[in-house]
């Protein structure tokens, strides 16, 4: 029973917590799967939303920073991680959905393999970002070389993992959690501290979708120039951008 009341609240808040300036028709519309459908690009993003949120990209982190990467990133490619985002994925011993780690795990793996010259970031929202730690901390060393930037809000597992991604460069990671870090000031986020404590502040990230963009900017221009000029992906055919890219 302990665990009752803060399932209650998570599903409660999560259910309703849509981004205050996207109107539902936009939300439905947030499906991407432009690596598992589309041709290469120089960068592909990886993204796990959180818990109860639409499609594969969610509406409350998701669907407000990929506009922002796209500003950045002229030729990107965005993957949505698909699971079920239930509530109770929060409870398992990892803090994430298995069958959403595992999801994960196969998109960082399909990144690497269909996409050789493509440069990988990716991030999570919330158990989304339980499941990126669970998935990137067990990758193979040869798949993390490959990863130059993970961003992560709401994190779920920011207190019980140290701020970091085990098994992984912690250069490479950028935690946005409302109340600790760099966003001290803000109101706290009931989820960073270690409980299920889903509050306003686990909905309050609209001032760091560009500073987010802005860290995977930076870090894949510094893996760029460490590896060289490395050939540009394909481009997208018409038909492959028309049947993969979201619409925004």
């Amino acid at each position: 029973m302990k665990y009752l009341v803060p399932l209650l609240l998570f599903a409660t808040f999560a259910a309703s917590a849509p981004a205050p300036d996207a109107p539902p028709i936009l939300q439905k519309r947030q499906r991407a799967k432009e690596l598992s459908t589309g041709a290469c690009k120089d960068v592909t993003f990886i993204w796990v939303r959180g818990t109860t949120e639409a499609a594969n990209l969610g509406q409350i982190i998701g669907g407000k920073l990929v506009p922002e990467l796209r500003k950045v990133f002229p030729s990107l490619a965005v993957e949505g991680v698909e699971y079920g985002a239930g509530v109770a994925g929060n409870m398992t011993p990892g803090g994430g959905d298995p069958a959403g780690i595992k999801e994960a795990t196969k998109d960082y793996n399909l990144a690497a393999s269909k996409c050789p010259n493509t440069v990988i970031i990716g991030g999570g929202y919330s158990q989304g970002a339980a499941i990126t730690h669970r998935s990137v901390e067990a990758l193979p060393e040869n798949i993390k070389a490959r990863i130059a930037a993970i961003v992560l809000y709401g994190d779920t597992k920011n207190k019980q993992d140290g701020g970091v991604i085990k098994n992984f460069p912690p250069s490479k990671v950028k935690i946005f959690c409302n109340g600790y870090g760099e966003l001290k000031g803000k109101s706290a986020d009931g989820v960073c501290g270690g409980a299920l404590a889903v509050n306003g502040g686990h909905l309050a990230y609209g001032d760091s979708f560009k500073p987010g963009a802005q860290f995977l900017k930076s870090k894949v221009d510094a893996f760029k120039s460490s590896k060289g000029s490395a050939p540009a992906a394909a481009p997208a055919s018409d038909a492959e951008e028309g049947a993969s890219r979201v619409k925004w």
